[in-house]
């Protein structure tokens, strides 16, 4: 990382921050933890947060494939039922994971039930949101 040509690297959307994970090694393995950290280059483009600090993330299931791969399934919120960021923050959530060589199958599922709260964000979230 850092030594490819910015000519060939992907274009990133607006509101994914790059490099968040980049100081994640974990020697090529995906696990729940580097989940989350990849995740947090999804930025919701309403509060500028990422989806993770916002409790967005209810639950990541993982499941090695006989291939070596590793499918990974999210199931996260919105902060309201009709977010009109939805499938913005679906496909952010899709295209990061998607990067990682690891990854085989990659399934984002919204949950509604419990709802989201404030009470989820994490105190860093709260902090950019200015909320004490």
């Amino acid at each position: 990382m850092g030594d490819e040509d910015p000519a060939t690297e992907p274009a990133q959307p607006d509101n994914v921050q790059q490099g968040v994970g980049d100081d994640v090694n974990l020697g090529g393995v995906v696990s729940e933890d580097r989940v989350r950290e990849e995740l947090k280059q999804v930025i919701d483009p309403e509060l500028f947060v990422n989806i993770v600090d916002l409790g967005l993330i209810y639950e990541v299931t993982l499941e090695q494939t006989e291939e070596g791969s590793t499918n990974v399934s999210i199931d996260m919120t919105l902060t309201s039922p009709m977010c009109p960021a939805g499938p913005q923050l679906i496909a952010n959530s899709k295209q990061v994971l998607e990067a990682l060589e690891e990854t085989g199958e990659i399934e984002v599922r919204i949950v509604l039930d419990p709802a989201w709260s404030p009470d989820r964000m994490t105190d860093d979230a709260r902090d950019q949101l200015g909320i004490f």
